[in-house]
């Protein structure tokens, strides 16, 4: 997938303009003023429209730079079986890390987590490494858990004095990691 900061450091650094790289886009059904929206939108991290490879191939030719320097791998796990809180102390661990450093601290991590995030991870990687990544110089640019709220199913009551109850809610979380080339 594009990365919006990465587009946008390599414009500021080759100082091209959003018409100069919109030259470069226009393509069969995309005339030059939907491109200048679509490079503005790219730049936001809004990708409407969605880029294809065939449009991050163009614009990293008209930047001169290579396309996995304009790309970043994700992988995500919905609704883990786990709070987003135990969740996030392992991801804070390996944020910003190299990926073979990330997965021996997960090996050797005592948290239920590090197997779920491991997994994905490992995900992030092979998807890198079909699309002709350099494995070697990938690293964690962003590990996010959001919660999703309770698990289907595992609604419960404890009974409690006096006739009340109180819900058991256990709960489900969001992971997602995103792999980037150095």
């Amino acid at each position: 997938m594009l990365s919006a900061t990465r587009l946008k450091e390599l414009c500021q650094q080759r100082r091209m303009g959003i018409e100069q790289l919109a030259s470069q886009l226009v393509r069969g059904g995309l005339d030059s003023k939907e491109a200048a929206t679509a490079v503005k939108n790219w730049q936001k991290g809004l990708f409407r429209p969605i880029p294809c490879r065939e449009d991050i191939r163009r614009l990293a030719a008209a930047l001169s730079a290579e396309v996995n320097d304009l790309v970043v791998w994700r992988s995500s796990y919905r609704f883990a079986p786990i709070s987003a809180r135990k969740a996030r102390l392992v991801t804070q661990l390996v944020v910003g890390r190299s990926v073979q450093e990330a997965m021996d601290i997960l090996k050797f991590t005592k948290k239920r987590a590090t197997t779920m995030i491991d997994k994905v991870l490992k995900s992030a990687v092979a998807d890198a490494d079909e699309q002709h990544a350099d494995v070697d110089n990938l690293y964690v640019s962003e590990a996010r858990v959001d919660d999703a709220g309770v698990r289907i199913g595992t609604k419960r009551w404890m009974p409690k004095d006096r006739g009340r109850a109180h819900p058991i809610g256990k709960k489900a979380c969001h992971i997602y990691i995103t792999v980037a080339e150095a």
